[in-house]
This record gives structure tokens, C-alpha cells and sequence, in this order.
């Protein structure tokens, strides 16, 4: 039997974004909690909680956007152009949160300006990514195979919410990992923050999630006839319990779960984008099989990513058993 190589590059990438986003997406949440822990105590402790693991969790950015340009050649320069300035600010506010990580610790009179560029950098990568999104779930024209609309098609409502929404969402992330791995005022402060963003993340879920069909008559038809439907009554409902489990993991100092359960989250809303998608890889223009680079070098780059994948995964595993548990309040930088 034939491998259907497209359907199975498409997993790939789809699993290297969700890594991202729910890898970077709690140490971003960090940076967009910052200005709220005015001491410099808390800060140092809230960038050391982080330090270890940031920049291997950037790792499934670039596996995902280098598969996107190996394997669906077609779909990286349809969406691209569609997306130059978000896309470009995201890169941009990386590039100065990377570079806050070791230069705020090197210098005391301009510390505020790189704490202005960690907390600024993980807030506009954050917003960008989520107004990214958005353009891409509203549609981006195409015509004879390439982008054929215009520089400002990418904002727009629908957009603009989607980047507070993943804003919200991320915060969510950054506050319950501080939750798992802070203590004292520290940790309680987070604790608050937890709960705020918690109903705000699934508030925002809500209203995206009514929004979206309506954007596409493909994605109406999606969810609300029968298979799809199915979903639309399930995913409420594991919604519901992934709130119920953050508020009482709060409730309880069960300091693990609210993280765990705020992953559950993302988890069910990259499912119903998947749903939304699928088969498409640029809604509701091209789909993978179309965007897809011929058989043999999508073999040939699968034998790669057999190997990479799983040493990436091994890599990842590792650092976070290695900086489990709490953080020491009088550690320096790793």
C-alpha cells in the first residue's frame, strides 16, 4: 500500500506547531505577565523559571516553517506573502526577547530598557501570531497559485481578535507554569492571575469559536452537519472540564493540574482548527495534496525527520526532567 506522504508531512508539521505553541506559548505568557511583578526579585525569578527550556521550545518554530517551505513549497508562498507583517513583527519581537534573556543579566542601569524588550517582545510575538492565525482561518485569496490580495487583508476584526485571544490564552499559560514552578507571594500572585485568564481564555474561545463558522460557508457546514456536529456538542463540554480542572487545581494547591488542564485548552482548540482546515492547507484555496512537493523528495526528507523528530522530542524531554520541580528563589541565570 502506498504511503499517502502528504496526509502524513501534514501531521508532522501540524504536531511541530502544536509543540510551539504550547511550549513557547507558557514561557511567552511569562514575558506578558512581567509588568505586572514590579520587583526585581520576582522578575529574576520569573525569567529563571524559563531560562533552561525557551530556546529549545523555539526549535518546533523553525522545524515547522522549514517543513512548510520543503514539503507545501505552494502553500509557504501563498501564506507568506499574505502574512509579511505580522509575521516579520513576530520575528522581530523574538529576536529582542532573545536577546533580553542575556543581556538583562549583564547590566543594572539599562536593565529596565531589556525588560521592556523581554516583556514587549513575548507581548507582540504573542498578539502577532494570534492576528497570524486569524488571517489564515478567514481565508487568504489565491489565484493561479499565488496570493492575489492585497498588503492590508491580514487585519481585520476577526484578526485582531484572534490576537487578543491567544494574548489571553498565553497568559493563561505563563501564569499556571508559575504556578507549578514558583512559590511564596510569587507563586500566589500567579495564582490570580490564573484564574483571571482562565475565564478570559475560554470566554475568548467562545467568541472565536462562534465567529469561525460563519467566516466560511465550508466551515458552517463543518460543524454543524453530521459527523462534525458531533464535535460541536463534545468540545464544550472537555472545554468546560479543562476550566473546571484549573479552578480547583487553584483551589487545592494542586500545583501540576491548571498547567496541565490550560494545555487542554490549546489541545481542543487546535483540534477545531484542524476540523475547520482540513484538507485544506491554505482555507478554503489549496489543499495539501495540491501544495505538495513531489513524492520523492517528500521521501527523502521523511527519512530526515524520522531521525530528527524523535532526537528533538528526546532533547525536550530531558531538559524538563532535568529543571523539574520548584524553582529556588536565590538561583542565578542557567
Amino acid at each position: 500500500m502506498e504511503l499517502d506522504l502528504p496526509f502524513i508531512w501534514a501531521a508532522i508539521i501540524a504536531f511541530a506547531v502544536l509543540a510551539y505553541v504550547v511550549l513557547d506559548g507558557f514561557d511567552l505568557g511569562v514575558g506578558i505577565l512581567f509588568p505586572f511583578f514590579p520587583e526585581k526579585h520576582d522578575r529574576d525569578v520569573m525569567m529563571n523559571s524559563v531560562a533552561p527550556v525557551w530556546d529549545g521550545n523555539e526549535t518546533w518554530l523553525v522545524l515547522g516553517g522549514g517543513g512548510l517551505l520543503a514539503v507545501f513549497p505552494l502553500a509557504y508562498a501563498t501564506i507568506l506573502p499574505a502574512l509579511y507583517a505580522p509575521l516579520i513583527a513576530m520575528l522581530l519581537a523574538l529576536i529582542f526577547r532573545g536577546v533580553a534573556f542575556e543581556y538583562r543579566w549583564r547590566t543594572k542601569r539599562a536593565e529596565w530598557l531589556w525588560n521592556l524588550a523581554f516583556a514587549g517582545g513575548s507581548t507582540v510575538a504573542a498578539f502577532t501570531q494570534g492576528v497570524a492565525l486569524g488571517a489564515l482561518v478567514q481565508g487568504i485569496p489565491v489565484a493561479n497559485r499565488a496570493y492575489s490580495g492585497g498588503w492590508w487583508d491580514w487585519l481585520t476584526p476577526f484578526s485582531i481578535m484572534t490576537g487578543f485571544a491567544l494574548l489571553i490564552g498565553y497568559a493563561l499559560l505563563g501564569a499556571t507554569w508559575l504556578v507549578m514552578r514558583t512559590t511564596g507571594e510569587l507563586a500566589e500572585r500567579a495564582r490570580w492571575f490564573s484564574f483571571v485568564t482562565a475565564f478570559g481564555t475560554v470566554a475568548a474561545m467562545g467568541i472565536v469559536s462562534l465567529w469561525t463558522p460563519y467566516l466560511k460557508p465550508e466551515y458552517l457546514d463543518r460543524w454543524f452537519l453530521y459527523p462534525g456536529a458531533l464535535f460541536t456538542v463534545i468540545v464544550p463540554l472537555l472545554v468546560g472540564g479543562c476550566l473546571y480542572g484549573i479552578i480547583t487545581g487553584l483551589q487545592h494547591n494542586k500545583d501540576t493540574r491548571p498547567f496541565l488542564c490550560a494545555l487542554g485548552l490549546f489541545v481542543l482548540a487546535y483540534i477545531g482548527i484542524g476540523i475547520s482546515f482540513y484538507p485544506y492547507i491554505v482555507p478554503t484555496s489549496v489543499t495539501i495534496w495540491d501544495a505538495a512537493a513531489p513524492n520523492e523528495s517528500l521521501s527523502f526528507l521523511l527519512v530526515g525527520a524520522a531521525v530528527l523528530v524523535p532526537a528533538i522530542l528526546i532533547y525536550t524531554s530531558y531538559a524538563y526532567w532535568v529543571f523539574r520541580g520548584k524553582i529556588d528563589p536565590e538561583e542565578g541565570y542557567h
